[in-house]
């Protein structure tokens, strides 16, 4: 089964967790922005199923634009205790990872999050200047940055940010743990990729786990 078929059996079938908000959700909600070959697609399935690992019910699910490289990419996750009844369009995130800073301002990367929603974004920029560029002055969201960039250059031999910024939301979040994340990435893709692949990925999920910045 190829990873879009597989998304949507684990979609539909509710396999898939996330938090809902007082009132509204049971679940956490998760939106990925990014562009075609940045891995944001692969991340919310690693997600998906470090969360499924640890007993949590998941969801993860792309939303494509055209294919082409460097075009606009959407990915989702729903994590939650509790089954997921709800299979529609992740619409209000209370978690925005974004995997290229060049989609703000040009996609509505805030659309439908809540003023404490919790944004990760793959910048060498301070986390101040993100939240001014976000148009998140004056509200409660917490944002943070990490050089995933540079983190994936120097773990993986090529830039690829999705790993790191995994590391990320392990440490900012609890969605995830990190060893769970780690040891987790071995056991689903070492017969996938060799072991000097993998122990890059893990090297670059540690490192977003340290060097993330914000608050």
């Amino acid at each position: 089964m190829g990873p879009l078929l597989l998304y949507k059996a684990l979609y539909f079938m509710g396999f898939l967790k996330g938090k809902e908000r007082v009132g509204m959700h049971a679940y956490n909600e998760v939106r990925w922005h990014g562009r075609a070959q940045q891995g944001v697609v692969t991340a919310a399935k690693v997600l998906a199923e470090t969360a499924m690992k640890a007993g949590k019910n998941v969801q993860a699910f792309p939303e494509f634009g055209p294919e082409r490289m460097g075009a606009p990419v959407k990915a989702y996750n729903r994590v939650s205790d509790n089954p997921i009844r709800v299979h529609g369009q992740v619409t209000e995130p209370s978690f925005v990872l974004i995997a290229d800073p060049t989609l703000i301002g040009m996609v509505p990367v805030t659309s439908g999050t809540p003023e404490d929603a919790i944004y990760i974004v793959n910048s060498t920029k301070s986390p101040d200047v993100l939240r001014t560029e976000l148009g998140l002055d004056g509200t409660k969201a917490r944002v943070y940055t990490i050089d995933a960039d540079h983190i994936s250059l120097a773990t993986i031999g090529r830039v690829m940010p999705n790993t790191p910024m995994l590391g990320a939301v392990a440490k900012v979040t609890d969605l995830i743990g990190i060893e769970p994340l780690i040891e987790g990435f071995k056991d689903n893709y070492s017969k996938k990729y060799s072991a000097k692949i993998i122990e890059g990925n893990q090297n670059a999920m540690q490192r977003g786990f340290e060097e993330v910045k914000g608050g």
